[in-house]
């Protein structure tokens, strides 16, 4: 006759309890061990053998009944991990703060900032203290990013402006977001590309031989999505107002036509002024300097440039504006969209804390900052 295991200890939760472990297992900021762990006991307590809940959540049998009895003995505070024992830290927290301070406010001699080596040598640490040091106050010198502040002084003014134009759209009329994606080369490399095989990647040579370039103009409809594409040779106000009778044609009688443009002079040019003049039912809307985000075809465009054209290899023009028609049909038979979500105030507050974070980083005061409040 088998031998039956001992009949496990009945499991409950403490008064309040069942609500914290629930908190921790949603909790943004918390621990993903810790939200485990409460789950094991929230499904202990509904009465789960501790074999399923290991089978439900992925972990040992033993693991279950280690945090059950560790929250016997110490309750929801018995999730967090004991402090291990062992040599307490050598470093002091004045030398924890040398380390940042020199990061933040030094420069090593003939360079423009340090590496994990260059301070451990400066401080008289390891090269791996102070990489802990770094990622404990998520600081990386060895990184650097572009930004770029519009100075239009009609910001503010634009950003209402194109912002509802996605978001509430005019009554009998069609939103089109238009831009150019000048200079796309053919190019084709000098060696074969080794396809992708099991357990190993494409592989492809870094020379090329350019095979010319085309411009490419693109409208993305705001309603659906659908582009209009059109390759060209030159980049004037001809091209930008011929493109511009293509989107007309594409557009049913009757409906008037909203353009988001950038402010590049073809967009603006005499040409292109006279050419509206006698087409009244296309009005172009101008982003802010410096705000090419603001236009949503540029989405579109880094779809087609990951996944046409940076890895395409193309002998001629002809064969490179194939590819884009081709991948440009297929977007539209896809049926992709492309939503905008934030309102202009949102773009407002977040373009505003940035311009603060910067000026403070470089010491200006208050009255040089400006402002991107709503106009009344």
């Amino acid at each position: 006759m088998a031998r039956r295991g001992a009949k496990p200890k009945p499991f409950s939760l403490g008064e309040g309890d069942e609500a914290r472990l629930t908190a921790l297992v949603g909790g943004p900021t918390v621990d993903n061990r810790v939200a485990q762990r409460a789950r094991i006991l929230l499904l202990s307590a509904k009465g789960v053998q501790p074999v399923d809940v290991a089978q439900r959540l992925g972990v040992s049998k033993q693991l279950v009944g280690k945090w059950k009895d560790r929250y016997r003995k110490l309750g929801v505070s018995g999730l967090e991990d004991a402090q291990r024992s062992g040599r307490p830290s050598s470093i002091t927290d004045e030398k924890v703060a040398e380390v940042v301070q020199l990061t933040l406010e030094e420069k090593p001699v003939g360079a423009t900032h340090w590496s994990t080596r260059d301070l451990a040598k400066r401080t008289g640490l390891n090269q791996t203290r102070v990489s802990r040091i770094w990622r404990t106050f998520s600081l990386k010198p060895h990184l650097s990013e572009t930004y770029q502040i519009s100075a239009d002084p009609d910001f503010v003014e634009k950003v209402h402006d194109v912002v509802g134009l996605y978001l509430h759209p005019p009554a009998n009329s069609v939103v089109f977001s238009i831009d150019e994606k000048t200079q796309v080369q053919a190019l084709n490399r000098t060696q074969a590309i080794l396809p992708t095989r099991p357990g190993m990647v494409e592989r492809r040579t870094p020379e090329y031989r350019r095979h010319g370039t085309t411009d490419l103009f693109a409208a993305l409809n705001v309603a659906n999505s659908k582009v209009i594409a059109s390759c060209k040779y030159r980049h004037r106000s001809q091209e930008f107002t011929a493109f511009l009778r293509e989107v007309d044609a594409s557009v049913e009688p009757g409906l008037d036509i909203h353009a988001i443009v950038d402010n590049h002079s073809a967009h603006k040019s005499v040409e292109t002024k006279a050419f509206l003049a006698r087409h009244p039912r296309i009005h172009l809307h101008f982003t802010p300097t410096h705000a090419s985000w603001l236009n949503m075809v540029e989405g579109w465009f880094g779809v087609l440039t990951v996944k046409a054209l940076q890895r395409g290899a193309h002998t001629s023009v002809p064969q490179l504006e194939a590819a884009i028609y081709s991948f440009t049909d297929a977007h539209n038979e896809s049926g992709r969209a492309f939503k905008w979500v934030r309102t202009s105030e949102e773009i407002l507050e977040r373009v505003a804390k940035h311009c603060g974070a910067v000026l403070d980083a470089h010491g200006s005061t208050a009255n040089s900052k400006r402002t991107f409040d709503s106009p009344d």
